[in-house]
């Protein structure tokens, strides 16, 4: 009976690898805050109220926008320590969702952005 082929097996670090570089460090700051995700989350389910609805349009978007924008600005700025112009499209971009007549499309992102924001935190590693 014939011996197997001896199979060369190289050992690389912990550091190394696909998950290396696509990962953040763990002290590095998420690009979105989980409040204004959440946020986001519960403003865009007010358009499930029929009160809120009842309102004229002229009203309640600019009111679901500015509700999300002016604490995601506020939480981006003095939390995440990013940047005006960073902050300034992050709010803008959260507020416009916000602002969409209808509940699906910032339940679903905020949703997203809230797991994907746990999945990470769970993923680092205890120092």
């Amino acid at each position: 009976m014939d011996k197997p082929p001896v199979i060369e097996v190289e050992v690389v670090p912990d550091s190394s690898g696909p998950r290396a570089e696509s990962a953040r460090p763990p002290g590095d700051k998420p690009p979105v805050h989980p409040l204004a995700a959440l946020l986001l989350l519960a403003v865009d389910n007010l358009w499930n109220l029929a009160e809120w609805a009842v309102v004229t349009w002229v009203v309640t978007i600019p009111a679901a926008f500015l509700s999300v924008f002016v604490p995601t600005l506020m939480l981006h700025r003095r939390r995440l320590g990013q940047s005006k112009a960073k902050a300034l499209a992050w709010a803008t971009l959260l507020g416009l969702i916000a602002a969409v007549p209808f509940s699906v499309g910032g339940t679903a992102i905020g949703a997203g952005l809230l797991a994907w924001l746990g999945i990470q935190r769970l993923g680092a590693k205890p120092q």
